[in-house]
């Protein structure tokens, strides 16, 4: 997953990073919020969700304690992150601040 996950975070579209668990409750409640924010931003951004329980190398190497942890990720590097359940709305802002990338 390693090599996979750090070509698909050094693409010119910037990647969201859901670090969840299956039997994290407010992980489960980031599923529709990402849902929305993929349809209103459509090729504009990508979001990819990866269980630390699965991958917990990947995990430690973005030192994630707490879960749904968010990452937002451009040309490689990390643009933004966070911890905790966040509307759509506010990923978008995230998103538009930090990469460029304007809806309309």
């Amino acid at each position: 997953m390693n090599s996979s996950f750090d070509t698909i975070i050094k693409g010119s579209v910037p990647v969201l990073v859901d670090f969840s668990a299956e039997w994290c409750s407010p992980c489960r409640m980031m599923k529709p919020v990402l849902e929305q924010l993929k349809k209103r931003m459509g090729d504009k951004i990508r979001i990819i969700k990866i269980d630390v329980d699965r991958n917990p190398n990947l995990a430690a190497k973005y030192n994630i304690r707490s879960v749904p942890s968010i990452f937002l990720f451009h040309e490689g590097a990390v643009k933004w992150s966070g911890v905790g359940v966040m509307t759509s709305e506010y990923l978008e802002n995230v998103i538009n601040n930090n990469c460029n990338v304007v809806l309309k």
